[in-house]
């Protein structure tokens, strides 16, 4: 990655978080030590920070490298380092994860965590989605072409609505399309319309799409998962790397670059910031200040 990478050993230039044991290793192919993705945390923030600020974290944690054991995190505990922030939920009392700002984000790596998954909504707002993600997971034998084929499909079938959709590489085996939401929906109304959105595709290609998690009925078959638009769900934070082999990283696309990326795992933590570099335009431009509802909605 030639000079963009900094092969540091301590905390980036300009945060106040300090690193333990910055050379521990989380990733081993590539290798990535805790300095690494701190160094590329910081150089990605303008990407990164507005995907992650303000909404509600499940955090997969590895203390031990992706090699150890790792867990998942979503409630404050006694030893998370101050720069993390956390709000009580009215409902139950609990409080939940969030970060502010990249002194957080470097909190975060310094608890050793290698995903983030984030709430479709602001902590300012816990009762409705700002934006909603329907996962396209394909089961066996069906190809990434097959993949990109239903995301296409299903964007204009989302702009018959009115609605626009963003893409993104998932990290794993399929991609995600991601709907802003200005006003924010209710959870029950975002929860059943994508619900209803995933029912009306099998029922027309049964063949195609699944709109349950049946896995004796995956093969072959793409499941479009709506599940992620509940309230405290989650789905995997754009820029965030994935605890798979190769690093792949969560990575927004622009709709015409989809049909030239030529496999899930295409972006990777060694690949990324050379792709960022060479952007002409963010490819979610415009996504924070989209105003769209959900049929019916406001």
């Amino acid at each position: 990655m030639g000079a963009v990478r900094k092969r540091s050993t301590a905390t980036p230039e300009g945060a106040r978080v300090r690193l333990t044991h910055p050379e521990r290793v989380l990733f081993s192919k590539p290798r990535v030590t805790k300095a690494d993705l701190a160094d590329f945390y910081t150089e990605i923030a303008a990407f990164i920070l507005p995907e992650l600020i303000n909404r509600p974290l499940m955090l997969l944690r590895c203390p031990d490298g992706a090699a150890g054991p790792c867990f998942f995190q979503k409630h404050l505990g006694r030893t998370l380092p101050p720069a993390i922030a956390q709000i009580d939920d009215p409902q139950d009392g609990q409080r939940w994860i969030y970060v502010k700002d990249l002194d957080g984000l470097l909190g975060l790596v310094q608890m050793s965590v290698l995903e983030m998954h984030v709430w479709g909504c602001s902590v300012r707002d816990l009762e409705r989605a700002n934006r909603l993600v329907i996962d396209l997971d394909p089961g066996a034998r069906v190809s990434w072409k097959g993949v990109i084929e239903a995301a296409l499909e299903l964007r204009d079938r989302l702009s018959q609505l009115k609605l626009q959709a963003f893409v993104r590489t998932s990290g794993g085996k399929g991609l995600h399309l991601v709907i802003p939401l200005r006003p924010a929906a209710p959870w029950d109304a975002a929860r059943s319309f994508v619900r209803a959105l995933a029912e009306q595709l099998q029922r027309d290609q049964p063949k195609r799409y699944l709109a349950v998690a049946t896995k004796s009925a995956r093969a072959g078959r793409i499941f479009v998962d709506y599940l992620r638009n509940a309230r405290g769900a989650t789905a995997v934070c754009s820029y965030s790397p994935r605890n798979r082999p190769r690093a792949p990283v969560a990575t927004p696309l622009s709709w015409d670059e989809l049909p030239r990326v030529t496999g899930p795992d295409e972006f990777r933590f060694e690949t990324l910031r050379e792709r960022l570099r060479r952007m002409r335009a963010d490819p979610w431009r415009g996504i924070d200040s989209l105003r769209q509802s959900l049929p019916g909605g406001d």
